[in-house]
């Protein structure tokens, strides 16, 4: 299960083939937007746009998305397939935004987190109508899947790196705290982990990395302080 918490954040490298995505439906079937939508509640905004002529949605673009009249709101909401031939001979689209400019045919399919929340929609838009072929909607359907695996790629890389940055953060302390040795203030001998005491040139060799604090050995804590050791 993917954390809800992971914010998803796509390389650039995978920008560019979500951009040649965009490019081919558009040169392919013909029309002027092929786009890539990314919801971010309650926004949803243009991510990836294709460049094709008379494209007139722009990365960046974004609109409220609850309640807005939008292709992609129905799409995100019913997390399925959406196909309207002609916005201007339907009633329900009366109030679309994308209509006052001039895109009055529209296919999109949904684009799923690996969690199954919405990451967005890939969408066509037409200034005429148009039905869209069955081949258009199985080619459509193909990159949607392609960048939902993108997406499941994505997410467990950046799962791993916390958590692996995590585990590297814990050994680092709890090996930090394994070298923080103690010296003896007066002859410089060292404890080890066995509480025996040992030449400092000894410990070195094999402890290169440790750090030291101070303290007295039993030897030198008995010349040094007979009284309190008990010596005599």
């Amino acid at each position: 299960m993917i954390n809800n918490e992971v914010k998803i954040e796509v390389p650039t490298g995978l920008l560019e083939n979500w951009q040649e995505i965009v490019n081919i439906l558009a040169e392919m079937i013909g029309i002027p937007a092929a786009l890539i939508m990314r919801f971010t509640d309650p926004h949803i905004e243009v991510f990836v746009s294709s460049n094709s002529k008379g494209n007139p949605y722009h990365p960046g673009d974004k609109e409220t998305l609850h309640n807005s009249g939008l292709y992609c709101e129905k799409v995100i909401k019913a997390q399925d397939k959406l196909l309207v031939p002609d916005a201007l001979a339907d009633a329900n689209w009366k109030n679309n935004p994308d209509i006052k400019l001039n895109m009055i045919s529209y296919l999109g399919f949904p684009i799923l987190l690996p969690n199954k929340e919405p990451f967005g929609t890939i969408c066509i838009l037409d200034n005429k109508p148009n039905e869209y072929t069955k081949t258009i909607e199985k080619l459509m359907l193909k990159f949607s899947s392609l960048i939902e695996s993108h997406l499941e790629t994505i997410s467990m890389n950046q799962i791993l790196g916390d958590k692996n940055k995590r585990v590297t953060d814990y050994l680092m302390e709890l090996q930090a705290l394994r070298g923080f040795v103690t010296i003896c203030s007066n002859c410089k001998n060292i404890r080890d982990n066995q509480d025996n005491w040992n030449p400092v040139e000894h410990y070195l060799i094999q402890h290169p990395e440790a750090d030291f604090s101070h303290g007295i050995c039993p030897e030198c804590k008995e010349k040094l302080y007979p009284d309190l050791t008990g010596g005599s």
